[in-house]
């Protein structure tokens, strides 16, 4: 299986079937004109926040955060660090305990426990949200730790040259342990997303400038990576139109639960959304991959704006 090709497959089925969120087909084309103006817009990774620099050591870095680069429905819960949003403070905190400790290894990950969590991420023990996603951490790395020890010899390096340069094929390797495998039903099919396995090479090349091991030869193949911000950027902006009964209880704050027909339709939708606007902005002579749409949209969802209007939360491994 092409898991970048599942990914489109399965997403613009159910968007030819969704009957919760749609796509306005009339927004497409001067919105995929908007983006175009934007065309150029260099993704990076914040070196205040992450740990970059540092050879292979950076290689650990970015595989171990992109392991539990999750919890976007937990993190209202979450202790933040001052100003920063619930990713960057995971990030952060992560960074730091690299700088104090160095890399962890194999061994390390496979033993840590959600106790250890709660210390690297500096958050109160609960006996609700936070504790639940410190032991999804803990989980989360114990099989990145298990899966290195048993099929990469331990080390980082080994499974990133595991694909040979193919952001489809480390997609492939990484979604055989659980919480990568981002795969779910609707209507009797099986919807693939894989965001936080693309992600990683996405980030990998990143981290590198798209040198040694964070090269790839097949990034603009990625499409964009399915969370709860993207989408919520596009129904603000008007591309996608979501059932007034889901506004409501998205505005209400209720959780939308994982794997629900809702949930996936609106990851699905945005897949298929941004497929749709890649291919306007190639006609209109200014391609933009769906990865660098993402970039642009991702960065969008950070202004006060957007940041005042609720988008969905579903307490997931996902995303």
């Amino acid at each position: 299986m092409d898991p970048l090709a599942a990914v489109r497959r399965s997403c613009a089925e159910v968007a030819a079937r969704a009957t919760r969120v749609t796509i306005d087909a009339d927004r497409l084309a001067p919105y995929a004109r908007s983006l175009a103006t934007l065309r150029g817009a260099v993704p990076g990774l914040d070196p205040r926040h992450h740990y970059l620099g540092h050879g292979t050591a950076t290689l650990a870095y970015v595989v171990t955060l992109d392991a539990i680069n999750f919890g976007s429905g937990y993190f209202p819960h979450l202790r933040k660090l001052p100003g920063l949003s619930g990713y960057f403070t995971v990030a952060t905190r992560l960074k730091e305990a690299f700088e104090k400790r160095g890399p962890f290894d194999a061994e390390a990950l496979a033993a840590l426990g959600a106790r250890d969590c709660f210390d690297i991420f500096q958050q109160d023990l609960d006996d609700g949200p936070r504790s639940e996603l410190m032991a999804l951490f803990a989980r989360a790395l114990n099989d990145l730790g298990v899966t290195l020890r048993e099929r990469f010899d331990g080390d980082f390096a080994r499974l990133i040259e595991s694909a040979h340069h193919f952001a489809s094929t480390l997609v492939e390797t990484l979604s055989g342990m659980t919480f990568f495998r981002d795969v779910q039903p609707y209507g009797g099919v099986e919807v693939f997303f894989f965001k936080r396995a693309q992600l990683t090479a996405a980030d990998l090349a990143l981290a590198s400038a798209g040198a040694e091991w964070g090269r790839f030869d097949d990034l603009d193949r990625l499409t964009i990576f399915a969370d709860n911000l993207v989408p919520h950027v596009l129904r603000l902006d008007g591309v996608l139109r979501y059932d007034p009964g889901l506004v409501a209880r998205i505005e209400a704050g209720e959780l939308i639960a994982s794997g629900s027909p809702e949930e996936v339709e609106i990851r699905a939708c945005a897949v298929h959304v941004v497929e749709r606007l890649v291919a306007e902005t190639r006609a209109l002579g200014t391609p933009l991959t769906a990865a660098e749409i993402d970039y642009v949209l991702w960065t969008r969802g950070q202004c006060p704006d957007y940041k005042a209007r609720p988008r969905h939360r579903t307490r997931t491994v996902f995303y």
